[in-house]
C-alpha cells in the first residue's frame, strides 16, 4: 500500500507515531487463525499463533515472526521512557514494547491495529504468503488447500469450482523463477511457471486422494508440455503440494497410474510460489459462459 492510500487514521500511527483508541480497533479482539503484515510493505511481522489477550484492548504479541523485522527505539515522549516498536520495511510506527506479557518471555508486544493488516490462514498462499504456512502445520484446519495445473487454468479452475467439497478456488502461476509474472511472460515460456489453480478443499468432504482423482480425470498427464490444443511449458501437468502428507498420497496415485499403463509427465514438487493472476483470470469462464475451454464442463466425475 502506498502511503497516499492510508486513512487519516492509520498516516497518523504510522507515520506520526500516533495511537489508536483501546477496544476500538479492529484486531483488537480478532481470534481468527492467520499472520499480520506491515500494513504499508506487506512484510510479516506477527502471527495469530503468539496473540494473547491482554486486556489493554489493542493488539498484543509476545514475539514478532522475525526478530529482524522490528526496530526497538527508546521513547521518552509523554514524561515517559518506554521502548518503541517500529517496522524495519517501512519505518512506520507500530506501538510499544512492554515487560508485563505472559511467561516465559514476559514480553507484551502492544501493537496498533492501525499499522497492521490481517490475512487469514485460508488466504495467505492466495496473497504470496506460501512461505509462512510452516507457522501453522501443526494447527488443526477445517480445510486443506493444493495447487494444481492441467492446462489452461481457466478450465480447470471453472471444474473444481463445481466439485462438492471445495471451498474456493483461485488461478495464478507456479512452479517458476520469475518474481511477480504476468500473464504475457509465463506465455512467453520463459519465466517457467505453469498456468495453476489453489484449490481450497474440505477434507471432511473430500478426501485429498479424491482431489486427486478429479484431477487427473479431467486432464492427460502423458501429454508433454500440452493439453488440449495449447502447447507450451505454461500447460505442462503439475502438482505442487503444500505438506509432505500430501507428497506420499500424489505419489502412490502416480503409482497406481503406471500400473495400469498410463504415462504419466506430472511435475511433482513442494510449493514454493503462486503468484495469483490478473483479476480479468479470476473465475474467467464464470464471468464469460462462452469462453474457451479444454474441459468439459457437463460432466462432473464421480468417485
Amino acid at each position: 500500500m502506498k502511503i497516499q492510500d492510508l486513512t487519516p487514521l492509520q498516516y497518523t500511527v504510522l507515520c506520526k507515531n500516533g495511537t489508536e483508541p483501546p477496544f476500538n480497533n479492529e484486531y483488537w479482539d480478532n481470534k481468527k487463525i492467520g499472520i499480520y503484515v506491515d500494513r504499508i510493505s506487506g512484510q510479516v511481522l506477527f502471527s495469530s499463533l503468539d496473540k494473547f489477550d491482554s486486556g489493554t484492548g489493542w493488539p498484543s504479541f509476545t514475539k514478532p515472526v522475525d526478530e529482524n523485522a522490528i526496530v526497538k527505539r527508546s521513547d521518552t515522549s509523554h514524561g515517559m521512557i518506554r521502548t518503541e516498536v517500529r517496522s524495519k520495511s517501512s519505518d512506520g510506527h507500530l506501538g510499544h514494547l512492554f515487560n508485563d506479557g505472559p511467561a516465559p518471555a514476559g514480553l507484551r508486544y502492544c501493537i496498533n491495529s492501525a499499522s497492521l493488516r490481517f490475512i487469514p490462514v485460508e488466504k495467505m498462499i492466495e496473497e504470496g504468503y506460501i512461505n509462512y504456512m510452516y507457522l501453522f502445520e501443526e494447527v488443526s484446519l477445517p480445510f486443506e488447500q493444493i495447487i494444481v495445473g492441467g492446462g489452461c487454468f481457466w478450465g480447470v479452475e471453472a471444474y473444481f469450482k463445481k466439485v462438492a467439497g471445495v471451498i474456493d478456488t483461485a488461478v495464478g502461476y507456479s512452479g517458476g523463477t520469475t518474481q511477480n509474472p504476468d500473464y504475457k511472460a509465463v506465455c512467453s515460456g520463459t519465466t517457467g511457471h505453469a498456468e495453476t489453480v489453489l484449490v481450497t478443499f474440505d477434507p471432511a468432504i473430500i478426501p485429498f486422494e479424491k482431489v486427486l482423482k478429479h484431477f487427473y480425470a479431467i486432464h492427460n498427464p502423458a501429454t508433454l508440455n500440452r493439453q488440449g490444443p495449447d502447447t507450451g511449458t505454461q500447460y505442462r501437468s503439475a502438482v505442487f503440494y503444500i505438506s509432505d502428507r500430501q507428497k506420499h498420497t500424489i505419489d502412490e496415485m502416480v503409482s497406481k497410474l503406471k500400473a495400469k499403463g498410463i504415462t504419466v509427465t506430472t511435475e511433482v514438487a513442494k510449493a514454493k510460489n503462486f503468484y495469483k493472476a490478473e483479476e480479468y483470470h479470476q473465475d474467467y469462464l464464470t464471468k464469460n459462459p462462452g469462453g474457451y475451454c479444454h474441459i468439459n464442463l457437463n460432466k462432473i466425475h464421480k468417485f
